[in-house]
């Protein structure tokens, strides 16, 4: 009979590269698809690349993150020598779910995994330390960036990096801000100020081609194309920072 779930999932499999060879994919169809790499993964528990491209799929394309942390953590429980589905686990916790902690806690798991890239250990000791560090998000980026060759997650991770940059920026302009507070009793009047007498050496450029606002009442700096920051960086959610 194991020969016949075998076949079985094969067949499926099939079926499934040919929906999701198509150029767009509606609603309905990535509804299908995760029932269906859930049937797959019944009939094969072991076929970790289905979990990993569902889990990549449902998070990227069909913007499905709940349904491709359940395959993902399907996925790892079947298979807890897989290094990359809780490492898949831990971007989708971290970036898409705004949740720090979680996100650290399963890229720990995937270091502790045999097989783990060299970088994974280090990384995951800087996500616990400094969970809320831009720098080390850039550095996660990055290696997602590495371990993904497919174009269309490669652009979102670029696009997610830039916005890790605006949150870097923000911090480096605030902590301009609050000094030039202490010292003069006031909020700067522009960001330019903040250059006249030291406190930056340059007013950092907006990734996004836009700029970086001060309103001079409450000294509060913000993106004028990113007016609200990344879910892992906001200390009013659940899991920020």
């Amino acid at each position: 009979m194991l020969g016949y779930h075998h076949l079985g999932a094969d067949v499926l499999w099939l079926r499934l590269l040919q929906v999701l060879g198509k150029k767009t994919n509606t609603a309905e169809e990535y509804e299908w698809l995760y029932h269906a790499l859930d049937v797959v993964t019944t009939l094969d528990p072991q076929y970790a690349y289905a979990y990993y491209v569902g889990g990549v799929v449902l998070n990227n394309y069909a913007n499905q993150v709940d349904l491709s942390n359940r395959l993902l953590e399907k996925g790892h429980r079947e298979n807890p020598g897989e290094w990359n589905l809780p490492f898949l686990l831990g971007h989708n916790h971290y970036f898409v779910l705004g949740n720090a902690t979680k996100g650290a806690a399963y890229i720990s798991i995937a270091a502790r995994t045999a097989g783990a890239p060299d970088f994974l250990p280090g990384l995951a000791t800087r996500m616990h330390a400094e969970a809320g560090n831009p720098e080390v998000a850039l550095e996660f980026l990055e290696a997602l960036w590495r371990e993904n060759p497919d174009l269309v997650v490669r652009e979102k991770l670029e696009i997610r990096a830039k916005e890790v940059m605006i949150e870097r920026d923000l911090r480096a302009l605030e902590y301009a801000i609050e000094q030039y507070r202490t010292q003069h009793g006031m909020v700067p009047r522009t960001l330019a100020d903040l250059v006249s007498t030291g406190y930056l050496s340059r007013i950092p450029e907006e990734p996004f081609g836009g700029s970086y606002d001060l309103n001079a009442k409450t000294g509060q700096v913000a993106s004028s194309t990113h007016p609200t920051r990344l879910k892992v960086f906001r200390r009013d959610l659940e899991g920020g920072i």
